[in-house]
């Protein structure tokens, strides 16, 4: 396979998906994924979403200094400031490809993106696909009991639950060779009008063009999983809802983040007898742990809010007041109070915050399989982007330390509400009521990290970093690792948007091994 695969991303956030399709190479070496237009409606994904298409630009060829020089740089200084003059075409080719601005599809965009889709294909005779995801929230468990509190909230009045109608339009525009579309496992149970809304978008992926009952050929589509057998080219009605979920730890992601994810294969390029599991050649039994994914980030400490000075003396001056209160209460573990005294003791080590740009001298040593360590790795980095710990409120820091010391001593099991000691309660009416016994949990070192989520953004205490002496949550970095995006992928935006970007992505080195099966489906 030789020519150009043209890509449509959809709902594209920071890019992840189209990271892992772009970052494909074949044998000889070649990208043949090129991202043509990238739809994406909130600002700060936008912008990061930007600077990597204009990272993208230099595939195949070395990547210049300058762009190591940005993300070392003054963060007042906007990409486009920064490199429209420097490299005028390359930055052009950047913000052609994501639309010159962010856009949202089922908005007043409608017209400009279908225009800007259809200018990119006009002429292609070579193969296309379509990519992406209508947001989640309305389909995710969390955001269905949420919307159930709200007044007057109807579920057949949020146009949430009918942006899959959008993704729909596209595929009836561009008529791709093969589309992929991803969402949250919650979608599976979700329901309008007491009908499955995934039985409803299952019929209509089969043929959009009747679907939307539009003017355009008719191109029926075979829906596949990935992780699932397939059934010797049988029809979509014949696999169950739960065949297409994809529990991404048994392909070597780092976390437990289980998603639908659905492959849509033009019928005309089906093969006979199309058996076996698509995803086979990733399934591992030797899952990525959380300890080996981050085991060579710099240390860092968190910062104390509403507190002056936020200084290293601070901290641990919080730090020993926490052990003396937490070290008591692991009485019952001597393996937990062992590990609160190595914390103690660790946390000696002058510590910062981190921030945008973390130099290092020499990497730490890596406990990553290689060839992820590869996926991450830029030597030209010399150090690590978005690695900045935020604060946190004193008290909950002693919670922190308690957890993370528990878990260390208890096979990475974080304590329960009904584990913490009095003098370590947070001043909850339901603490103790069941509704918060895991509102604490640690990403353990010698787990698969939970999923990260876009709620990292709030306020971390359910991603606690698994080192005591660094009593903190996880960096913008740290969830990027579990994410699986390269050392060198830059979020733009403020902290708690670079949270929301990594949490609502998908994760790149999945994305890269579903392009592999794309790639081989094409070139048959």
């Amino acid at each position: 396979m030789t020519d150009t695969i043209k890509v449509i991303d959809l709902f594209a956030g920071p890019g992840g998906l189209g990271e892992g399709f772009s970052a494909f190479r074949t044998s000889s070496g070649k990208h043949p994924f090129k991202i043509v237009a990238s739809v994406e409606k909130e600002a700060s994904a936008h912008k990061t979403l930007t600077l990597r298409a204009f990272y993208r630009q230099f595939l195949g060829r070395k990547t210049p200094a300058e762009y190591y020089e940005y993300l070392r740089g003054n963060p007042k200084v906007s990409a486009e400031q920064f490199f429209s003059e420097k490299f005028p075409k390359e930055w052009a080719a950047a913000k052609q490809e994501t639309l010159g601005g962010p856009k949202a599809l089922g908005s007043e965009d409608h017209n400009e993106i279908f225009a800007a889709i259809e200018k990119q294909l006009t002429g292609h005779k070579g193969k296309k696909i379509v990519i992406g995801g209508p947001p989640c929230q309305a389909y995710s468990l969390v955001g269905r009991a949420r919307n159930k509190g709200i007044k007057g909230y109807v579920a057949e009045e949020d146009h949430r639950h009918f942006l899959y109608k959008e993704y729909l339009k596209v595929l009836d525009l561009v008529q791709p060779d093969i589309f992929v579309m991803e969402n949250v496992k919650g979608i599976l149970t979700a329901k309008v009008n007491g009908e499955s809304i995934f039985e409803k978008i299952r019929e209509d992926l089969a043929c959009p063009s009747r679907a939307l009952e539009s003017d355009s050929k008719e191109v029926e589509y075979e829906l596949l999983p990935f992780a699932h057998p397939l059934e010797n080219h049988n029809l979509y009605g014949n696999y169950q809802n739960k065949d297409f979920v994809i529990r991404a730890e048994e392909f070597g992601i780092p976390q437990a983040r289980h998603r639908v994810i659905l492959l849509g294969v033009r019928k005309d390029l089906m093969r006979k007898n199309m058996t076996g599991e698509l995803l086979a050649p990733w399934r591992t039994e030797h899952q990525v742990t959380t300890g080996q994914v981050l085991s060579d980030l710099p240390s860092l400490r968190s910062g104390i809010s509403r507190t002056k000075p936020n200084d290293y003396q601070t901290w641990k001056q919080n730090f020993e007041k926490g052990f003396l209160k937490v070290h008591p209460e692991l009485a019952f573990s001597q393996a937990a109070q062992q590990k609160s005294e190595k914390a103690y003791y660790s946390a000696s080590e002058v510590l910062n915050q981190g921030g945008r740009f973390v130099a290092t001298k020499s990497r730490h040593k890596s406990c990553m399989p290689e060839k992820l360590e590869e996926w991450f790795a830029d030597e030209h980095l010399a150090g690590f982007v978005n690695h900045e710990a935020r604060n946190h409120m004193a008290e909950d820091l002693h919670r922190y330390l308690y957890a993370s010391c528990f878990a260390a001593a208890n096979d990475g099991v974080s304590p329960r509400s009904r584990d913490y000691p009095e003098s370590l309660a947070p001043a909850h009416k339901n603490w103790k009521s069941g509704n918060f016994t895991d509102r604490f949990k640690v990403q353990a070192k010698d787990r698969v990290a939970s999923t990260v989520t876009s709620h990292i953004s709030k306020d971390g205490h359910y991603f606690i970093h698994y080192d005591p002496a660094q009593c903190r949550s996880l960096t913008v970095r740290e969830a990027a690792r579990i994410q699986t995006f390269p050392d060198n992928y830059f979020f733009e935006g403020n902290r708690t948007e670079q949270y929301v970007q990594v949490g609502n992505a998908v994760p790149p080195l999945l994305a890269h091994r579903i392009a592999t099966v794309v790639s081989e489906l094409l070139e048959a």
